[in-house]
């Protein structure tokens, strides 16, 4: 069958319909760097530009449209605005809808965010599922699939919507394919120790961790768990108030006399000065009262800090010039895993450094800068400098790659190349080729 990919990415409908058969009539992506790596990966294949632009006349007869329309107006990270973007990306259905009215393809398949069916309180599904029924498409339910669930070592969880044009039959017979019951993952299913092109860890970046290592230690040796809140270590030594009034909404004698980020003395002479004194996340003034979550954080931080101020006290001394997300700890490992950060999955996020167990990879997403870090990879000696360490990097994007399917992706030719970090980030926002493969093979009748 001949199909089009509608806001492309790097291709994640075109690697998973061409493998089943089908071709690819024509494809559309705003970002011209990613429409030259399409190219690259699909030589002949149309592409074109903004989507808005083009006329669906002008588009090739198809019977399958595919979609992973952008996420952004829906995901739980933004500011979740649907149909009302002020970007306008929440609007760009209705061009897929004007190339529906058009063209009649037989089967459509679209992938988006999961929070896309709750957002607005279910009023944006309900939308687009009118939009579709009124142009004669019968809606499946949609499914909301991870690729962990395969087996495959990344946790992501996405919408799949999947439509039949009545004229042509109806959904009577598809569903959704169900995941392999008890498939594990692990991370090290797509590691791939030989590669040398790898993004190497910062010196400062191996400080940190090694600082880390050593409050996880102490912890240790000091009798205590690792805890199970995120550590905030600017809130160590702090005694300002925040249960009963935020200190946006405290007066200046409130404030003052009191401790901040990492025991800092408050006593400047303007409120806005004592407020810059605090940890960051205390200075908002979007509420009077802080909501119950960062009440509690900041409440069994303090008492963590109490517990253990002998040692800590010495070891916030080597933290105190870290930017705030590095003061930031999270153990997402549980009682039971080693108390070592070596063979743990590392990620260095806005909210704090994370620290999972290596069964699957957090999900890829829109930040180049938020790599996970696998530790305890041996290195290539072939890519080392005398007195390097041998092991510990960053997650290849021939790696993540694999997290996505696109196993034959290619990231360059002798034309073009894709940054690393470009790559990460539309890795991040690419269709996983597995699931869309296993939906198409139920979907589309022979």
């Amino acid at each position: 069958m001949r199909f089009v990919d509608l806001f492309a990415g790097l291709g994640g409908f075109h690697f998973a319909l061409s493998e089943l058969g089908h071709q690819c009539v024509f494809a559309s992506e705003l970002r011209e760097d990613l429409r030259k790596l399409y190219q690259v990966n699909f030589p002949g294949t149309r592409i074109e530009g903004d989507i808005t632009k083009i006329r669906p006349e002008d588009i090739p007869v198809h019977d399958i449209l595919c979609a992973g329309f952008p996420c952004q107006p829906f995901s739980q990270a933004g500011k979740r605005q649907g149909f009302n973007d002020e970007k306008d990306r929440g609007n760009l259905f209705t061009y897929i809808c004007n190339i529906l009215e058009y063209h009649h393809p037989q089967y459509v398949i679209l992938e988006n965010v999961s929070n896309l069916k709750g957002h607005d309180g279910g009023n944006t599904w309900r939308t687009i599922r009118q939009m579709l029924d009124n142009l004669d498409y019968e809606v499946a339910e949609p499914a909301i699939l991870s690729p962990h669930e395969w087996g495959i070592p990344q946790h992501r969880r996405r919408i799949y919507i999947v439509c039949r044009y009545r004229q042509n039959g109806n959904l009577g017979y598809f569903k959704f394919p169900l995941p392999p019951k008890k498939k594990s993952s692990n991370i090290k299913q797509i590691i791939d120790e030989a590669e040398p092109d790898y993004i190497k860890l910062k010196p400062e970046t191996r400080e940190q961790l090694a600082i880390w290592q050593e409050f996880i230690d102490q912890t240790i040796a000091h009798g205590q768990k690792i805890p199970r809140f995120p550590i905030w270590a600017m809130e160590f030594g702090a005694n300002y108030e925040y249960i009963d009034k935020a200190p946006a909404f405290q007066t200046l004698k409130q404030l003052r006399g009191k401790r901040g980020h990492l025991g800092t003395l408050i006593d400047a002479s303007t409120k806005e000065k004592c407020l810059d004194s605090l940890p960051i996340y205390a200075q908002t003034n979007k509420s009077t009262t802080f909501p119950d979550w960062k009440i509690s954080y900041i409440k069994q931080n303090r008492e963590f800090y109490q517990k253990n101020k002998e040692w800590l006290d010495s070891w916030l001394a080597k933290v105190k010039n870290y930017e705030n997300s590095h003061l930031k700890m999270e153990w997402n490992c549980g009682d039971a895993a080693s108390p070592t950060l070596e063979d743990k999955i590392i990620q260095f996020r806005a909210s704090g450094i994370r620290v999972k167990l290596p069964t699957f990879s957090p999900a890829l997403n829109l930040v180049g800068t938020q790599i996970p870090i696998f530790p305890w990879v041996k290195l290539p000696k072939e890519t080392l400098q005398p007195g390097e360490p041998d092991h510990g990097r960053y997650m290849t994007r021939w790696e993540a790659a694999k997290l996505q399917g696109m196993k034959k992706l290619r990231f360059e030719d002798e034309t073009f190349a894709l940054s690393v970090q470009r790559s990460f980030e539309a890795l991040g926002n690419a269709v996983n080729v597995t699931i869309v493969k296993h939906i198409a093979k139920n979907l589309i009748e022979e």
